[in-house]
C-alpha cells in the first residue's frame, strides 16, 4: 500500500519510534523520521526535528497528514513546547494524531497527561497510546539494563508490587494500527503483556537466560528519588520514583486485552523478549533451553 501523504514519526531512532518506523514502510507507507539530528532511518525520509527548536516544525510537518508523538525525555510539563506544536500541525493538514503517553498517567494528569486532555480538542482522528512499562528497559540502553550489564544488579523502590510489562514491539504494532487504519480508535489504549510481573520476577528470569547472577535491589523512595535526581531534573526524578511507588501499592499489575483486540495476536512475553533480544545481542545462547517465567493472572 502507498499513500501520497505521509506520516511523521517523532522520534524516530528511540524506543517505540524506530519500531513503529519499520512496521510502516514495510506496510508500504511513506514516513518522515524525525531526530534532532536527522538520522537516517531504513525506508523512511529522515527530517531534523527538536521540540525546543520551533524552527524545525514547519519542515518535519510538509506533506504529512497524521504524526506519532514521543513527548520530550525528562520534560515534567511538556505540554508547553507540544500544544503548540499540535495547534501548528492541525493547521499544516495534519488530520490523525497518535500520543505515546503511560499507563500510569490518566488523562488531565502530569506530564503527558495535559497532551492527552488537549488532543481531542485539536483533531478529529487521535488515539493515546498508554503502555505499561517496557520489557527493553532491562535489555536495551534503559539504566536497569546498564545496572544489569555492569553490576548484576535492578534498583527499583517497587518493593513487591507487580507490573504488567509490555513489549515494545506490541506498542509499534497498535502504533501502527492506529495512525493507518481505516478510523482512529478516538480514545486512549492502555497496553499491558500477558503476565504481572514482580522485579524480583525479572531478575530470576534474566539470571536463569543469561547465566549470570542478577538481583533486584529494594530502595526507598527517597533512595530512589535522590538517585535519579543525579541525572534528571529533581521535579521529574520525583514523579519518576513516585511512579515506582505506585507500582508498589499495585497500580501497574492490571492486564488488559488490548494488544491482541488491536492486533488480532497475543502479546510477547518477557521471556519471548529476552529470546529475541538478547541472542540479537550476544548476552544470551541461542540454544540455551526456554524456562518459563513467573506468571499471575490480573483481571
Amino acid at each position: 500500500m502507498t499513500t501520497t501523504h505521509a506520516t511523521l514519526v517523532i522520534g524516530a531512532t528511540g524506543t517505540t519510534g524506530s519500531r513503529t518506523v519499520a512496521r510502516l514502510v514495510g506496510a508500504g507507507h511513506r514516513v518522515r523520521a524525525a531526530s534532532r539530528r536527522a538520522t537516517p532511518v531504513p525506508g523512511a525520509e529522515p527530517v531534523a526535528f527538536d521540540w525546543y527548536r520551533p524552527g524545525t516544525h514547519a519542515a518535519a510537518l510538509a506533506g504529512t497528514d497524521r504524526v506519532y508523538l514521543v513527548p520530550p525525555v525528562g520534560d515534567p510539563e511538556p505540554a508547553a513546547v507540544m500544544l503548540p506544536f499540535l495547534r501548528r500541525a492541525r493547521a499544516a493538514g495534519v488530520h490523525r494524531a497518535v500520543l505515546l503517553s503511560a499507563s500510569a498517567i490518566p488523562r488531565g494528569g502530569p506530564a503527558a497527561g495535559k497532551v492527552h486532555e488537549a488532543l481531542p480538542g485539536i483533531f478529529g482522528q487521535w488515539a493515546v497510546l498508554r503502555p505499561s512499562w517496557f520489557m527493553q528497559n532491562f535489555t536495551g540502553e534503559h539504566t536497569h539494563a546498564t545496572s544489569i550489564r555492569e553490576e548484576g544488579v535492578i534498583r527499583t523502590a517497587t518493593g513487591g508490587g507487580r507490573v504488567a510489562f509490555v513489549d515494545a514491539e506490541d506498542i509499534a504494532a497498535v502504533a501502527a494500527r492506529a495512525l493507518t487504519g481505516p478510523d482512529a480508535p478516538g480514545t486512549d489504549l492502555v497496553l499491558t503483556g500477558p503476565e504481572a510481573l514482580g522485579y524480583d520476577d525479572i531478575a530470576a528470569t534474566l539470571t536463569r537466560v543469561t547465566g549470570r547472577p542478577v538481583r533486584h535491589h529494594r530502595l526507598s523512595f527517597e533512595q530512589m528519588r535522590d538517585r535519579l535526581a543525579t541525572q534528571l531534573p529533581r521535579e521529574f526524578a520525583s514523579m519518576l520514583a513516585g511512579m515506582d511507588r505506585a507500582i508498589a501499592e499495585g497500580a501497574d499489575a492490571r492486564i488488559t486485552g488490548t494488544v491482541q483486540r488491536i492486533t488480532n495476536r497475543p502479546p510477547h512475553t518477557f521471556r519471548d523478549v529476552l529470546d529475541r533480544e538478547l541472542v540479537q545481542e550476544g548476552r544470551r545462547p541461542a540454544e540455551t533451553p526456554a524456562a518459563a517465567p513467573t506468571r499471575r493472572t490480573v483481571t
